[in-house]
């Protein structure tokens, strides 16, 4: 055992790279700590350009308010900073305050910083090679901040060692800078890497467009422009909280997660809490393998969020979780009933993807006769075809007669999902509307409508319960128990009704009885731990409307089932006026739409 020594401090060049270990992970984390800087410094116009994906030069300019040699020389001390007015902690309006970022980042690379105030005659440089720090000397430099960041890691070198190939590390730099693009449409942002340019964004013209609008164009250019067609629109207030942004169709969805962007305060996160939050709300639309689009932007009161928990600030801590989770799941349920019956345009753009022009046979049809015309016609048509073909094409027996007496009653334009004039194969419902065609999956659309009638008769008559013949003790540890009896109020709301019983250890007496048999023991460890993470009861909320949505399944229309015309054109009226028609519950779309003008460009009529 070695002895004792002394305690000692240790050098600034040491600490200092002790720091940037827990800011500087890879070149995208100096890029985004760079970029944050520049729009602190109000900047509206960021240019940063890489080389082998920034592990041998970064370069970040920006036209923001710019620094004097004096200021220059203390924003590459530690815990330097102008964004703390007041040293409080709890009131932090940008995005970056703890005065690391610059530091940490010249304490691992050769580092050169160069600034021009507004009104001041001349620019200063300052150099700073692996935390050796120069002095400031004169410059030319236009208004705003130049950050040169060259050999990244060259004195930490075993970092390098974890850095993926340049494409690699250029992708995550053009993630960040996406992400930080989309909280601020005001400001332009371009990307240059090995001289190419990955982005290219305008600034939004504040003349021209709404601060919706202008958002809404920035994630189009970002998120792709179907997610722009076939999003709807997040605003709402609740205790001093403001979510806005927008939110994909369920039939817009990705089999990753990677297409949700969260903001708090401007800042972009990653947060357990809020990606929770989504799921919960898209639950009940989409399968657990499939990820819907969104792009929310919470603004909370400064003293309700604490965004210091992590290094890099990723990651944020709300003093009331639960009203924070509330809204989101709130707030994206209520628009997405608000679109009712829609489903995504990229449904019907898939499907008009899928039809192939027929330009003809590569063998002649055999005609049986020439045409009076005298133009010439094929010959040997087997005897009985033509028959045969004009019986096939004939109306059924008083079908056709059905269909137009509903027509006279029933006009295509005063419903969206037109008027039934068909059923193929037993399974699709043919419509006609003003506009084109509408094909109806009717297991999928019965699906959904039985689903939220499930729904409304449960919130009618709340969750009736069922007392279990034997109670079950359940042992989950001195924090669960506790978690669980503490909501054992809301949890009885709920259906279920448990009580401690001894230590670590809860007692179910009674379940939900649409839950049927059900693990005890999993459905309350599970509750346990979602507990602990989210701070809510709703992982039982969503059992109980996954039963729903498996009951729906089973008792629904199936595929292969007749429909009568009238059964047809029920099953449209009733999608029109149920929430979240547009998808099956698994998030599936419940019809394709094919605009006329679309149809006649497959024939070539426009």
């Amino acid at each position: 055992m070695s002895a004792l020594r002394t305690l000692r401090r240790l050098p600034s060049t040491l600490v200092n790279r002790i720091a940037a270990g827990e800011v500087v992970e890879r070149p995208a984390s100096a890029v985004k700590e760079l970029v944050e800087n520049a729009l602190d410094a109000g900047a509206r116009r960021i240019a940063v350009t890489l080389k082998e994906g920034g592990r041998t030069f970064i370069s970040v300019v920006d036209d923001g308010v710019g620094m004097s040699a004096d200021e220059l020389r203390l924003a590459v001390e530690r815990h330097c900073t102008s964004k703390l007015p007041d040293d409080d902690l709890t009131d932090i309006r940008t995005l970056g305050f703890r005065g690391e970022a610059l530091p940490s980042i010249a304490s691992v690379s050769r580092f050169t910083i160069t600034s021009r105030p507004a009104g001041a005659d001349t620019a200063w440089s300052l150099e700073i090679d692996g935390g050796a720090k120069g002095e400031p000397r004169p410059a030319a430099h236009p208004q705003g901040t130049r950050v040169e960041v060259r050999e990244l890691f060259f004195a930490t070198p075993a970092r390098l060692k974890f850095l993926k190939e340049p494409r690699t590390e250029s992708g995550h730099v053009a993630d960040a800078m996406r992400r930080l693009a989309m909280a601020h449409p005001e400001v332009a942002f371009r990307l240059e890497s090995e001289e190419r340019a990955l982005i290219d964004l305008a600034a939004a013209s504040g003349s021209l467009l709404s601060a919706d609008a202008a958002r809404l164009e920035r994630l189009a250019a970002i998120m792709g422009r179907e997610f722009a067609d076939n999003a709807v629109a997040i605003d709402v207030n609740r205790e001093g909280f403001r979510l806005t942004g927008f939110a994909g169709l369920p039939t817009l969805n990705r089999p990753t997660g990677q297409h949700q962007y969260l903001f708090v305060n401007g800042r972009p996160v990653r947060d357990k809490l809020l990606a929770g939050a989504v799921r919960g709300a898209y639950q009940d639309f989409l399968a657990r393998d499939r990820h819907p689009m969104v792009a929310l932007f919470l603004e909370a009161p400064t003293e309700m969020v604490d965004v210091n928990v992590h290094p890099a600030k990723t990651e944020v801590r709300f003093r009331d979780a639960g009203i924070v989770r509330g809204m989101i799941v709130g707030a994206l349920r209520t628009a997405l009933s608000a679109a009712g019956h829609r489903a995504s345009t990229t449904v019907s753009d898939a499907a008009l993807g899928a039809f192939r022009p027929h330009t003809g046979f590569a063998t002649p049809l055999p005609m049986g006769r020439s045409y009076g015309n005298g133009a010439s016609g094929y010959s040997s048509v087997p005897r009985g075809l033509a028959e045969a073909a004009m019986q096939f094409m004939a109306p059924l027996d008083g079908l056709s007669a059905r269909v137009e007496q509903q027509s006279a009653n029933i006009a295509p334009g005063n419903y969206p999902l037109g008027v039934a004039r068909a059923q193929l194969h037993e399974t699709y419902i043919v419509a006609q509307t003003d506009q084109g065609v509408v094909i109806v999956d009717q297991h999928a659309a019965h699906e959904r409508l039985v689903h939220e009638r499930l729904k409304t008769q449960l919130e009618a008559e709340g969750v009736k319960r069922q007392a279990l013949l034997l109670p079950e003790v359940v042992e989950i540890g001195e924090d669960g128990a506790r978690r669980l009896t503490q909501r054992a109020a809301e949890l009885a709301d709920m259906g279920l009704v448990l009580e401690p019983f001894g230590l670590g250890a809860v007692v179910v007496r009674e379940t939900p009885a649409v839950l049927g048999e059900v693990d005890i023991q999993g459905l309350v460890r599970d509750l346990a731990d979602e507990l602990s993470e989210m701070g809510d009861h709703l992982s039982l909320k969503e059992k109980v409307e996954e039963v729903c949505g498996t009951l729906a399944c089973h008792t629904s229309v199936r595929a292969g089932r007749r429909l009568t015309v009238e059964e047809m054109n029920a099953l449209l009226r009733q999608m029109e006026a149920t929430p979240h028609s547009g998808q099956c519950n698994h998030g599936r779309p419940t019809y394709v739409e094919l605009k006329l003008a679309d149809i006649e460009r497959l024939f070539g009529r426009r």
